[in-house]
This record gives C-alpha cells, sequence and structure tokens, in this order.
C-alpha cells in the first residue's frame, strides 16, 4: 500500500507542461523558413522558451530551446524582446499549423545556435 500512495504522489507531482509537452516529430525538418520580423510576444520559461510573430498575414507560435540552452549560448531574454526585430530559421509543423521549431536566431548581428 504504502508503495502505491508513493507512486501515485509522485505521478501527481509530474507538471503538466511535461505531460503535454509535443515531440519534434511533427515537424517538418525537410523544410527550413526563414522568417524576419518583430516579435511580438516571448514566454521565456520551461519546459522551452516561446514566441509569436506576425509573418505572411498570420500568426506563428515559435518553439524556442530551453531557456538553459539559449542563456548558455548568449541568447538572453532581453535579445528577445517583445518588438525586436529578428531572423528566425527554423522548421515549419507538418499539418500546416503556424507554427516553427527553431533552430537559430540572429539579432543584433548575432547568430544563436539552439539545438
Amino acid at each position: 500500500m504504502l508503495i502505491r500512495s508513493t507512486l501515485a504522489m509522485l505521478v501527481a507531482a509530474i507538471p503538466a507542461a511535461a505531460l503535454a509537452h509535443h515531440g519534434w516529430s511533427s515537424y517538418d525538418d525537410t523544410r527550413t523558413l526563414t522568417v524576419k520580423a518583430p516579435l511580438s510576444a516571448v514566454t521565456w520559461g520551461n519546459p522551452h522558451g516561446a514566441a509569436k510573430v506576425v509573418w505572411q498575414k498570420r500568426t506563428w507560435d515559435v518553439v524556442l530551446a530551453p531557456v538553459s540552452r539559449m542563456e548558455a549560448r548568449g541568447l538572453t531574454r532581453e535579445m528577445l524582446a517583445p518588438r525586436k526585430a529578428v531572423t528566425l530559421v527554423g522548421y515549419p509543423r507538418k499539418d500546416g499549423t503556424a507554427e516553427m521549431r527553431i533552430e537559430r536566431v540572429i539579432v543584433d548581428g548575432k547568430t544563436v545556435e539552439l539545438r
């Protein structure tokens, strides 16, 4: 009984975001998009950062790397502030949803590899 209780507590402690996290197989790694536009929103958090950008008359969800990786590679929260002009290079979703997984960010003349 103690083992079941402990297991139930451990499962309950797993963050909902981790359970809902998507895999990378939904992105088309045979197509690379290069988006040059200002960011309209940025979320600096885990399991990974996120942003929004308006490109080709659509609002795109931008999936970034985990914060620890971005910061270790020299990409700071200030560099990805809303309204900041950036170039994003990444892969679109296979199903046509306006979402992309970012491999590279170019901001203020600096290129940062995220994967």
